[in-house]
């Protein structure tokens, strides 16, 4: 988004993502914190499955890109974390990912040190 960007947001409620082929691409911001990274975690597995198929069959699919900004106290915390970083992997510049921790005591493995901000 940039500065005066108009942006569609949800809070709760029934979460899903159901692009049809033909559909206009559109950029995604997925925003989790804690447990709530489940429904958004199987959104992102989704994208990166339409991703796929769009690459390897150009089957009508347009796919945009997606950013997640996941929070938790601590990177022991960030559920997924690592299959997050092989999607990121996965589809370079499609998927990204930043996390973010309140409560880091311990050294953040270099595997994750350039997607956390935290305190």
């Amino acid at each position: 988004c940039t500065l005066d960007s108009e942006v569609a947001l949800r809070v709760g409620g029934d979460f899903f993502f159901d692009p049809q082929p033909g559909d206009s691409p559109v950029k995604l911001v997925l925003i989790a914190g804690g447990v709530g990274i489940n429904p958004l975690f199987s959104i992102l597995l989704h994208i990166a499955d339409l991703h796929g198929y769009q690459e390897s069959k150009g089957n009508g699919y347009k796919m945009g890109t997606v950013k997640l900004y996941y929070s938790a106290k601590n990177t022991s915390e960030l559920l997924f974390k690592k299959n997050i970083l092989g999607l990121m992997n996965a589809f370079p510049g499609k998927i990204t990912c930043h996390f973010h921790v309140t409560q880091q005591r311990s050294h953040i493995c270099k595997e994750l040190q350039p997607h956390v901000t935290g305190k």
